[in-house]
């Protein structure tokens, strides 16, 4: 009875550890494109960008939209439509990036 005790209350622990880390909340890329406005300039799909001049992000590897999420954010990157993308990302964490990123790579070019 008391190891049932003990398991249930480490599984919970770990439980709100994850809710409190955004763990939970970051795993839905898709939810995150829509909720960060991603989709209001790239298009619902992220193939269909409202100008010709910004770039379709479906099927793009993981690691390369992170990177570039990630350097916009820094100011590493600060060139072409930067500007206008920094703001965004100001309000994007590096976990919620990842989950982004993630979602656009499954996503058909």
């Amino acid at each position: 009875m008391l190891k049932l005790r003990i398991l249930t209350l480490a599984a919970m622990a770990a439980m709100l550890a994850l809710v409190f880390a955004g763990g939970v909340a970051a795993a839905d890329g898709a939810e995150l494109f829509k909720t960060k406005t991603c989709w209001s300039c790239h298009g619902k799909d992220a193939k269909t960008p409202i100008m010709p001049m910004y770039p379709k992000l479906a099927g793009q590897s993981a690691e390369y939209a992170f990177n570039q999420m990630k350097d916009i954010k820094s100011g590493a990157r600060n060139n072409g439509q930067t500007a206008a993308m920094k703001g965004v990302m100001g309000l994007v964490s590096e976990d919620e990036m990842k989950a982004i990123a993630e979602w656009l790579s499954a996503q058909p070019k």
